[in-house]
């Protein structure tokens, strides 16, 4: 299973956004994403909608994020592009068990801990954090080079 490329060019967005010292117009951080301008305003969008990143108009326009870095987690970009994390669809409210059970079945039980258990471990990850250590290793790798 993996994240969708949209949240995975979320995720990089947010990061780049984190690390910037103000705003950055839209072609910028689809240079440094690389992700195509067209995706990464599709993306921009969502976020700006989830509270996540701020957009300015006109010429001194762009973009820039809208919370504390330390207050923004994985969980939240994901769920801002995905929709609320859920391991499987029977968990959603109007979902009809595709096997014909009523109730909770075992299964069932099972893919919500798992719901569970992956949403609480997005949510310790930060922006902050994250940006800290990707520096960490940029640095590490031009030791390296």
């Amino acid at each position: 299973m993996y994240i969708t490329l949209e949240a995975d060019y979320a995720v990089r967005i947010t990061a780049e956004l984190c690390k910037a010292d103000g705003r950055l117009d839209a072609k910028t951080l689809s240079d440094k994403t690389c992700v195509t301008l067209r995706f990464s305003l599709k993306i921009l969008r969502k976020l700006v909608s989830a509270g996540l990143v701020k957009s300015f108009k006109g010429t001194q326009g762009g973009y820039m994020i809208a919370k504390s870095p330390k207050d923004i987690t994985l969980r939240m970009v994901i769920e801002a592009i995905e929709g609320t994390y859920c391991f499987s669809r029977c968990l959603q409210p109007d979902a009809d068990c595709s096997r014909g059970a009523s109730g909770n079945c075992p299964f069932q039980d099972a893919f919500c801990d798992i719901t569970k258990m992956v949403s609480e471990k997005l949510e310790t990850y930060n922006f902050a954090q994250l940006n800290d250590a990707g520096e960490v290793t940029d640095e590490k790798e031009t030791l390296e080079k």
